[in-house]
Formats: C-alpha cells, sequence, structure tokens
C-alpha cells in the first residue's frame, strides 16, 4: 500500500486543523473526503459562516459534509459510501462507534496536551492557565471514552514564562503538521509489513487535569482570590481568545467586561496607576495591566487607555 492507495476521510472544523489537512493533501495523500460542523450564522448580518476547513477543502476541491447528528443514518450511509480505509479527526467533536469504528483501520485523533493530560476540549488554554512548562501533540486511536485511547506518537514544546495561548496554539499547528505524517506514514508501513501499530497505553496518573470547554463565566478573573502568578498564568492562557475579563474601577470610573490581555507581576503594591499599567491586588502581590479593551474600542496598551480618560 502507498500514501496514494490509502483512503483518508478527515474530521475538522477550526484553524487548528488546517494545517494537517493542508499537509495530507500537499504531500500526496489521498483525502477521499472531509467531515466539518455546519454552517453557522455569524457577525451583524447573520450571514452563513463555513468553517475554516470546509473553506480550505472547497478550495482543493475535496468533498465536504456537514451532518447536523453523527448518528443521522444518511450520514452514515454517505461516509460509508467513501470507504475510506482510515480517518483521522483534528479539533472536531465527539464521535459516535458508528463513525469511528468504521474504516478498517480505525480512527486517530491529534489532541493538543501530552495525555493523559488535559482530556477535553480546550486542552492548549488550560496548560497555559495553570502554569506549564511544556505541552505537545498527542497521536492516539479512538474508543469509547473521550481521549483516553491508546497512544501512536507524542511531541513535546516547552511554554515561555510570558508566551500566551495564541503563540503555543500557533506552535502546535505547525507541529501538527509533521505529526500526522509521521502517524499515516507508521499506519503504512506496519500495513505493509502485515502487523499492528505499536501504541502505548495511557499512564495511570493519579492527578489528573481536565480541559473543559471554556464558556465567558470562567473567563472573569478573581483577583482577590488568585495569586499574581496565577492571574498572569490565567490572563496568558486566554489571550487573545477567548480573553480573560473583569470589571474595574481606575480613577474612580467605573468600567465593566473589560478584556485583559496581558498582566506582569509586581511584587509589591504600588499606587493604583503607573506610567505604563494599572495596578491591581491579588491574593498575593498585585499584577499590572499592561493590554486591555473596553467594550465598545480597540485593544490597546494600558498607556493609550489612562491618556484617553484622562482627556
Amino acid at each position: 500500500m502507498t500514501k496514494q492507495d490509502l483512503r483518508i476521510v478527515y474530521l475538522g472544523t477550526p484553524e487548528f486543523a488546517v494545517a494537517s489537512l493542508k499537509a495530507l493533501v500537499e504531500g500526496g495523500y489521498n483525502v477521499v473526503a472531509v467531515v466539518t460542523m455546519p454552517d453557522k450564522p455569524a457577525g451583524r448580518g447573520h450571514q452563513l459562516q463555513f468553517s475554516d476547513v470546509k473553506k480550505y477543502a472547497l478550495e482543493v476541491g475535496l468533498p465536504v459534509l456537514q451532518p447536523e447528528k453523527l448518528k443521522d443514518e444518511a450520514f452514515v450511509e454517505k461516509l460509508r459510501s467513501y470507504q475510506a480505509d482510515l480517518q483521522i479527526v483534528v479539533a472536531f467533536r465527539m464521535l459516535p462507534e458508528v463513525v469511528w469504528a468504521m474504516p478498517r483501520l480505525g480512527t486517530f485523533n491529534i489532541h493538543g496536551s501530552l495525555l493523559p493530560q488535559y482530556r477535553g476540549a480546550a486542552p492548549i488554554n488550560w496548560a497555559v492557565m495553570n502554569g506549564e512548562k511544556e505541552t505537545g501533540l498527542t497521536t492516539f486511536m479512538l474508543k469509547h471514552e473521550i481521549d483516553t485511547g491508546n497512544m501512536i506518537l507524542q511531541e513535546r514544546i516547552p511554554i515561555g514564562e510570558n508566551e500566551n495561548v495564541g503563540s503555543v496554539h500557533d506552535r502546535l499547528m505547525e507541529l501538527s503538521k509533521s505529526m500526522v505524517l509521521r502517524t499515516v506514514d507508521l499506519i503504512i508501513d506496519c500495513e505493509n509489513k502485515g502487523i499492528e501499530v505499536p501504541t502505548t497505553p495511557q499512564p495511570d496518573i493519579a492527578e489528573l487535569k481536565p480541559a473543559p470547554k471554556i464558556f465567558k463565566e470562567d473567563c472573569e478573573i478573581q483577583f482577590s482570590e488568585k495569586t499574581a502568578q496565577e492571574v498572569h498564568n490565567f490572563v496568558r492562557g486566554l489571550s487573545p481568545y477567548p480573553a480573560a475579563w473583569a470589571n474595574l474601577t481606575i480613577n474612580g470610573q467605573a468600567f465593566e467586561n473589560v478584556k485583559i490581555f496581558k498582566v506582569e507581576t509586581i511584587t509589591h503594591n504600588q499606587s493604583p496607576i503607573t506610567n505604563h499599567g494599572i495596578v491591581v491586588p491579588c491574593k498575593e502581590g498585585a499584577v499590572s495591566i499592561l493590554e486591555l479593551q473596553v467594550p465598545g474600542k480597540k485593544r490597546m496598551d494600558a498607556k493609550a487607555f489612562l491618556n484617553g480618560i484622562h482627556r
């Protein structure tokens, strides 16, 4: 079997998933169809928006399936008609067994963490929010319980002390290109040798850290309940998206739902305003807010914001 013989169905939705799909297509692998989320209304005009994966798939002429329900009989039959040998999932949704068990070589997922840690929908955010020093990618075979299948490959990258989730996301997205090709090549090689793909069960770890989906209420900064370092990690783990937020009183003015993109820790409580930031006391220490956005305004540095309210 060659990479042109292996029939692949690819399942994914956001920008993160485009990188792996593009690597497969440009590498000459036989992607026969793409499955992505249904179009959603967005913006002021509520016009239907295509997912990033759909946009790319249409550009390169790949068939696109967009089921509302993954157990829908018409979708399952259509998916089966592509006779995939292998399915690849990157940043999609939980699959029913009728879908993930369909290909004869199974379905593998690329997950944005060092499994078994950070199983769930937002692994990159939570790793940064928790102040981890490293993260990575894991490819694993799907099974019933989410993100628990046997691991195929794992790659690690360091997380910088002041790095935000946007930067980590982009580096992992770049890494996913080689990870997907290495995993597919290993599967092809094992198929040609008539052996099973070597996998490793995820280790049993006493303290597992979850990575659930993040909602707006999860993004509010509780300054009085967190240390300065915890606030710093929390902010960079949500920057630039979905963004941490807080209600602030600055120079006697109340500002609600202020998005905060960058802070720095300071070792002692200074005056509420400095030359370059807005100081907020925490459970321990304090932080200086350096970049923020108030509703209806653009993102700006603290100095520009302060100049604006002093006029």
